[in-house]
């Protein structure tokens, strides 16, 4: 039996230095509600992220349905259908209506297409930065300027991400980040929303907490958001190494696209211009004209030599069951194209060079 390979693999400090680092929560049983290591965690993130304000929830989610709730919108939020599920849900849970603009070849927000999509009721854009790929910031934050919106960036893919070497997190009125375990950086599971405007600090805190402002207060229905101290924890030993992950990550990447370069009916993406990737995610682009099979088929061929890679994004939101009365994915063709064509190969800081010869080669025999 060929080894199995799965798709991504979470990054883990030494048992022992993870051992050692929760040795504080012994000593003062202060297991949630903003401990020490919370603490610790949030400041040594803020400068390494290079972002002005944040805050650290139970995960990436929640915390980006607290940043779209501390906005006060209404009515519509423009938004790509090309994305995971929470980056609707969250919408959607907010009492407002997605509607969706189609994206680039990159799988980002069509920035040209976003204005013909705006009304009166329009109150917010919400862009997906995807696989580590950034967004059109500056060209959003014009539109959004001009037409007086809110811009809340999912950026659970791009921690760590710079361009022209400002953090990726730093742009719009907030940004998500997602800690999950399949992420570059994970704290287990957690997330976080970073901002400006500091007035959104206490909201954030109040949402996060059930909308307790003291003991004997509560002034706003708020939900169970907030980071517990061992995920903190992980947090801050895995902070200690992702340097060190990306740059093995990096390796990667730079032999996925040596290997599979002249591979016909097969693309991938190239790295953006005045972007510090994080390499998270390695997708290709399957053309079955000129590759003789579909995605489908190629992923069931790895599979058969147990290398589970990934469907990602797939199907689009628009055609979820929960969606598909409402909205047709056709609307949006070349995320339609993207989410029928995209498969994501493992991708993980440890992946050795023997597997991904091994990977390489099954894609090009295609067998």
């Amino acid at each position: 039996m060929e080894e199995r390979i799965l798709v991504t693999r979470s990054s883990m400090p030494d048992f022992d230095e993870y051992t050692n680092e929760i040795k504080k929560i012994w000593e003062t049983h202060w297991l949630t509600n903003h401990g020490t290591i919370y603490e610790e965690l949030k400041a040594e993130l803020k400068e390494y992220l290079k972002v002005p304000e944040m805050d650290l929830l139970v995960n990436g989610h929640l915390a980006l349905e607290i940043a779209i709730a501390v906005m006060n919108l209404s009515g519509e939020v423009i938004t790509t259908p090309f994305t995971f599920a929470s980056t609707t849900h969250a919408i959607v849970r907010n009492g407002l209506t997605p509607v969706f603009c189609d994206v680039k070849e990159n799988g980002t927000i069509d920035e040209d297409k976003i204005e013909s999509l705006i009304t009166d009721k329009t109150s917010a854009i919400i862009p997906v930065h995807v696989y580590g790929q950034i967004c059109n910031v500056e060209r959003i934050q014009e539109i959004a300027d001009k037409h007086h919106l809110k811009v809340i960036y999912d950026a659970a893919h791009a921690f760590g991400v710079t361009y022209k070497d400002k953090g990726i997190a730093s742009y719009g009125d907030a940004s998500m980040l997602s800690f999950h375990a399949t992420k570059v950086f994970n704290t287990i599971e957690g997330g976080a929303v970073c901002f400006h405007d500091k007035e959104y600090k206490k909201k954030i805190l109040d949402l996060s907490n059930f909308g307790i402002e003291s003991e004997e207060s509560v002034r706003i229905v708020g939900t169970n958001a907030k980071m517990n101290e061992f995920q903190a924890a992980m947090g801050v030993c895995n902070l200690r190494h992702v340097d060190g992950e990306i740059e093995k990550r990096k390796r990667v990447v730079e032999q996925y696209r040596e290997e599979l370069k002249e591979i016909d009916g097969i693309s991938y993406f190239e790295e953006q211009k005045d972007v510090k990737s994080n390499y998270a995610y390695f997708p290709i682009i399957v053309d079955q004209e000129k590759y003789g099979m579909d995605r489908n088929q190629l992923a069931d061929v790895l599979a058969a030599h147990n290398i589970f890679a990934r469907k990602y994004f797939y199907p689009i939101v628009s055609d979820y069951e929960c969606y598909k009365d409402t909205y047709c994915s056709t609307d949006t063709p070349c995320a339609k194209r993207m989410g029928d064509s995209v498969l994501t190969l493992p991708m993980y800081a440890d992946l050795g060079r023997e597997n991904v010869e091994r990977i390489c080669r099954i894609i090009k025999e295609k067998q």
